[in-house]
């Protein structure tokens, strides 16, 4: 058995052999990391999301909504739900702290905050898709051109926010494995 790293650790707190290779922090600390982290990532997330939402919530009241199809209506309101829903997802992780802090739950904040985080890009993605869907229809015309280009734009934003990151983590455990000969198990960016 190796003795903890020197750092600075809470007596009694033993070093987390966890922690990401290079790293000398306790369990505590990888959270109290991780937690910035994730409010620097929510900060530009949550940003778009307001800015796109307001948008939304102003659209009924333009004089050409009255003109839009009954289509085109669905779609806006699907497109204001996902709105919502966005929104509700990635302000979550606010409140998740707010209401568990003090009670040393910080790691399983991360984690719960990290999920919501995740569902909160998924809906921005199909928020984003449904809000190009509605605009293409009008601006192209209703035809399937509007369908492809969102599909394209979809599948670009999921390629950019989930596949390549996802990809990146594969091939970096795959290289950590190689290299360390262990499997590449350990984790915590």
């Amino acid at each position: 058995m190796t003795p903890p790293a020197p750092g600075p650790h809470e007596p009694g707190e033993p070093h987390d052999a966890s922690a990401a290779p290079g790293r000398s922090e306790t369990r505590e600390e990888r959270a109290d990391r991780k937690w910035a982290d994730l409010l620097q990532e929510l900060r530009v997330a949550q940003t778009g999301v307001q800015i796109l939402f307001g948008f939304l919530l102003t659209v009924v009241f333009q004089q050409r909504f009255t003109t839009l199809s009954g289509t085109d209506r669905t779609i806006y309101v699907v497109t204001v739900v996902l709105g919502a829903a966005t929104t509700g997802a990635l302000v979550a992780p606010v409140s998740f702290h707010r209401l568990l802090s003090g009670q040393r739950l910080k790691p399983e904040t991360v984690r719960w905050a990290g999920w919501l985080t995740l569902v909160g890009l998924a809906l921005l993605l199909a928020t984003m898709a449904s809000s190009m869907l509605l605009i293409l229809r009008i601006v192209v015309s209703p035809n399937g051109t509007a369908l492809w280009l969102v599909a394209g734009i979809a599948a670009w934003f999921a390629l950019c926010w989930f596949a390549f990151p996802a990809w990146a983590r594969h091939a970096a455990r795959r290289q950590r494995s190689v290299t360390t000969g262990d499997g590449g198990g350990a984790e915590g960016e």
